[in-house]
């Protein structure tokens, strides 16, 4: 059993979700329990495409990991409060706030990485594809979120779980108009 948290800056796998994916092609039967302060309903979603067994949102009580532990002990899966309800659609969004569950994987993998502060030349090489089509994928996600800002994509994903306030850039980029 793994568990570990979705936001890890840096290292070979640059974020939990590239881990995951590794791990899923060369363990695949590893019960991967996972912890996050992201409530994005796409990014749940993909963690659950991964075979994800349990996630905890951050901001549940603590008891959850351990109750998600022993479900993966008896070969269960376990979802934190928070986190059942973004994934059964039971959290309201706010009038404001848009809907990114039309965004692809790739898509949705690129606007991570470029709102957590890597260039598009970083993102292509990390992600093993070309600077334009990495371009293509971050231009598409703007315009299926009805963006025409990087500082607009930068408020966005801070409003919609997807950008890890830790960076005082980030902050001031998505303060930017």
């Amino acid at each position: 059993m793994l568990v570990t948290d979705l936001a890890m800056p840096g290292g070979q796998y640059g974020d939990g979700l590239q881990l995951i994916d590794y791990l899923r092609r060369n363990f695949p039967n590893l019960p991967i329990v996972v912890l996050t302060m992201l409530e994005n309903a796409a990014l749940l979603k993909r963690l659950k495409e991964l075979g994800v067994t349990s996630v905890v949102n951050k901001s549940d009580d603590l008891s959850h990991i351990a109750l998600a532990v022993q479900h993966v002990g008896r070969r269960m899966t376990y979802m934190s409060p928070s986190v059942k309800a973004v994934l059964e659609g039971l959290r309201v969004n706010s009038a404001g706030k848009r809907d990114d569950s039309k965004l692809s994987r790739r898509e949705l993998e690129v606007v991570r990485l470029f709102v957590s502060g890597m260039t598009i030349k970083e993102i292509s090489e990390r992600l093993n594809r070309s600077i334009k089509t990495i371009s293509t994928q971050k231009n598409a996600a703007m315009r299926k979120l009805g963006i025409d800002r990087d500082s607009q994509l930068f408020q966005y994903a801070q409003s919609n779980g997807l950008l890890n306030l830790s960076s005082n850039a980030a902050r001031n980029i998505a303060n930017e108009s």
